[in-house]
């Protein structure tokens, strides 16, 4: 079972960071539930939701992203913020493959303004 905990987390923190992953079927299927709920959460925007996020993800750059790039670009949208596009067989085992990606594409944080210099006179 934690294996199964582990992988999940790695997929989401994946899916948070890359914008979009590749993998089997029912692992997307699984990382898109535990990806919308993480999203639910951020939403809240409080430390407590930021603390349990970092508990579940384990990537400090993962809960940051979330909370500054995705959570943005999910506003006003009640769900739904991620899509599974099926790709086909992989050729070794003929295992159905997918790719799991955001609906609306997360920006970039916004960079931090420098200070203006001030007027010569």
């Amino acid at each position: 079972m934690a294996h199964r905990k582990e992988l999940m987390s790695s997929l989401v923190a994946n899916l948070i960071l890359q914008d979009r992953i590749t993998t089997t079927l029912p692992k997307a299927k699984q990382a898109r539930r535990d990806a919308e709920k993480m999203v639910t959460l951020a939403r809240k925007g409080t430390l407590a939701a930021r603390r349990l996020a970092a508990s579940r993800l384990r990537s400090p750059a993962a809960v940051k992203k979330l909370f500054d790039a995705v959570v943005p670009a999910m506003d006003g949208r009640p769900g739904g913020y991620t899509r599974i596009i099926k790709t086909g067989t992989r050729r070794g085992d003929a295992a159905e493959m997918a790719i799991l990606e955001w609906v609306a594409a997360p920006k970039a944080a916004p960079a931090a303004e420098p200070a203006a210099e001030p007027a010569q006179a």
